[in-house]
């Protein structure tokens, strides 16, 4: 069994594509924000600025909150649903 890699490695590891990720982030919400028309009653853009606030969290378990945030809940009927 492999120890996970400490704080250092991983940062060294991930920082360029994280920082790549957050600038087109920022850049998407940048042009919202100057495009025509208003989106602040869009379910998705709550998503959007509710992920944003789970991100800027420090407690642990941020990738399971942004999923639950973006699923649908579990349905037995989900192939119905789906029209499967």
């Amino acid at each position: 069994m492999s120890s996970p890699a400490d704080a250092s490695t991983l940062l060294d590891r991930h920082f360029l594509e994280v920082r790549a990720r957050l600038l087109e982030v920022a850049a998407t919400l940048d042009r919202l924000d100057r495009a025509q028309g208003d989106v602040s009653g869009d379910p998705r853009k709550d998503q959007l600025d509710r992920a944003i606030a789970m991100l800027a969290d420090p407690e642990a378990g941020r990738a399971e909150r942004l999923q639950r945030l973006f699923s649908r809940a579990y349905s037995e009927d989900w192939r119905s649903q789906m029209e499967l």
